[in-house]
């Protein structure tokens, strides 16, 4: 019995896994959750799963569950320390990180100090600090099992091949739902459009990130520290049909993908139970015959400048990439509300790059102060 944490339990990943749990109840058991404000559904989970400890966001939502659970409640905490607390739960062996964007930071970090294992959906973190997290996993000798589909793929054609066959990680991209859409017509794309994803069901936020691609550029910089390989090795292609998940390409030529329909449940799956895989018999199998043609393009850099961005701060490094980070969460929030539109996210996100200085960062201070100026900066240039 593998006993899990899940950071982001009321999130489209966190109720993913949870259904993985719930369908092979043998072999995992719930410790802890986390989650931001969404009492309905993390008091529905609590009475599921009846985990000793839940976190929420704010003591509102805590006076709320509390009042809702009455004596038959775990024990509840709040803020980013309660989330450190779910993460480093004594009796968890592997603890799901899927908060979204920064706000999972110092909770991952945590979870690697406290020598958990993690399964790993918040490609923000790595984004954001790749080194220092990396090196706090080779130093607790734990293991970054990914999530995300992409990396998850990566991940299982890297199995059994040796570090210098590898020539270079192809990492796929939907392209969106703008990928067709006339460049002149892109300063009218509403919120309402961005958000109809072709092929995949996720968070707003990353949602939109993949329309503007930068979803994308920041899995190469994930994909640079969970890989180890240089960024010049690490190529994008859009593939519409999301069926090769991702793939790599080795020394003598030869190709691996790892393809599959595209359903979080199998990358999830395969994260909770490595190295071993569960029966997802209740899933529709992949079927060529219907998928038909399977096609492949470059992607657009003019069109969807901001994998060109990605590719740029992660060259740069130093705070460049938490910069990134920072500025377009700032710039896809603001957008989702309405403020600025959608041509706008790339256009300030370069001003915020070129504003920033960047140095080398050291520890996680240094990571969350360049974090905070940069959505300074954006804010200031949203205002004026």
């Amino acid at each position: 019995m593998k006993e899990i944490a899940v950071l982001g339990s009321t999130g489209s990943i966190g109720v993913t896994t949870l259904d993985v749990v719930s369908r092979f109840e043998e072999r995992f058991k719930v410790v802890a959750l986390a989650a931001g404000r969404n009492v309905d559904l993390l008091a529905q989970q609590i009475k599921r799963f009846r985990p000793q400890l839940v976190s929420v966001s704010t003591e509102e939502a805590a006076r709320e569950l509390r009042s809702r659970l009455g004596s038959s409640k775990p024990e509840i905490c709040v803020g980013i320390e309660g989330a450190i607390a779910v993460a480093t739960y004594p009796t968890a062996k592997l603890v799901v990180c899927a908060m979204v964007g920064v706000l999972g930071l110092r909770p991952t970090y945590a979870a690697v100090e406290a020598g958990k294992d993690i399964a790993f959906a918040n490609k923000e973190v790595l984004v954001v600090a790749g080194e220092l997290i990396i090196d706090a996993v080779r130093r607790r000798g734990t293991r970054l099992l990914p999530v995300d589909s992409e990396h998850n793929a990566i991940f299982q054609c890297l199995h059994g091949q040796r570090r210098e066959h590898i020539n270079r990680i192809i990492l796929t991209a939907s392209g969106g739902p703008f990928r067709t859409l006339p460049r002149e017509q892109f300063s009218s794309i509403t919120v309402a459009d961005t958000l109809k994803h072709p092929t995949w069901r996720m968070g707003k936020k990353v949602t939109v990130d993949s329309a503007t691609l930068m979803n994308k550029g920041l899995e190469v910089i994930e994909a640079r520290w969970l890989f180890d390989v240089e960024p010049q090795r690490i190529s994008v292609v859009v593939h519409p049909q999301s069926v090769v998940h991702s793939m790599v390409e080795l020394v003598d030529g030869s190709v691996i993908a790892q393809m599959a329909i595209p359903d979080m449940t199998i990358p999830i799956a395969y994260a909770l139970s490595y190295p071993e895989r569960l029966p997802l018999a209740h899933l529709k199998p992949l079927s060529l015959v219907e998928c038909g043609a399977l096609t492949f393009e470059e992607p657009d850099p003019e069109r969807f400048p901001c994998l060109r961005l990605a590719y740029q701060a992660l060259e740069a490094g130093g705070v460049m990439p938490a910069c990134l980070n920072a500025a377009n969460e700032e710039l896809v929030e603001n957008f989702l509300k309405g403020r600025i539109n959608f041509v706008a996210i790339p256009h300030y996100l370069e001003t915020v790059m070129a504003r920033q200085p960047n140095r080398k960062a050291s520890c996680l201070e240094d990571l969350l102060e360049a974090d905070e100026r940069a959505r300074e900066l954006v804010n200031e240039l949203i205002a004026a």
